[in-house]
């Protein structure tokens, strides 16, 4: 399998039009050369947008809560349930109205996986 490189924005569209094509054709129905040529391109487009379209890593708890609700595919209400607290303690947090307190920060850790060091240094 031949090393796909995309050095240029113009090279970043014609690799996603390919994947495109692929995508439409359908995983079952791709033979072994367009898997593997699929897989090329698409491990290109990553490390492409890796260097030029890196996601910015939260720098506060509420970015932090923010993105994990986007992962879970998580309303703020639903999160509040899961969390065990009120909606409107919830919303404070999140627009920095209110602190969060140990409660919370607990809640975060145990149902959310947020690393407990990140939880300290932004308190």
């Amino acid at each position: 399998m031949k090393k796909t490189f995309i050095k240029t924005e113009n090279d970043y569209q014609v690799a996603i039009a390919q994947i495109n094509v692929f995508l439409k054709k359908g995983f079952a129905n791709l033979t072994a050369k367009e898997t593997k040529e699929l897989e090329g391109v698409s491990q290109a487009v990553a490390a492409f947008e890796k260097e030029y379209y890196p996601v910015p890593k939260p720098e506060t708890i509420a970015e932090m809560v923010e993105l994990k609700m986007y992962e879970l595919k998580l309303t703020q209400k639903k999160l509040a349930e899961r969390l065990k607290i009120a909606p409107d303690k919830l919303s404070q947090i999140l627009n920095g109205k209110r602190e969060p307190d140990v409660t919370f920060l607990k809640a975060a850790y145990m149902d959310l996986n947020i690393d407990p060091g990140f939880l300290l240094r932004n308190v």
